[in-house]
């Protein structure tokens, strides 16, 4: 296999990882907030805006492969 296409397998498997854990983060979130622990969903809502910044990079750097195909 390529370097480049063993790059994509792994940029991708990232983006599903992030995604499950975005899932998580959100359920812990509510639970926090029906559980009046404001503070710290809040802070854990922040988290899962930082990690939505991670998987736009993680899709950026897959289109950019594309781009360094031999």
């Amino acid at each position: 296999m390529e370097p480049v296409d063993k790059a994509a397998v792994r940029i991708k498997h990232w983006m599903e990882h992030n995604g499950s854990h975005i899932e998580e983060y959100d359920a812990f979130a509510k639970h926090l907030e029906d559980s009046g622990i404001g503070a710290s969903a809040k802070h854990i809502r922040e988290m899962i805006e930082l990690t939505r910044k991670a998987g736009d990079c993680l899709r950026k750097a897959l289109l950019a492969l594309d781009n360094e195909r031999p």
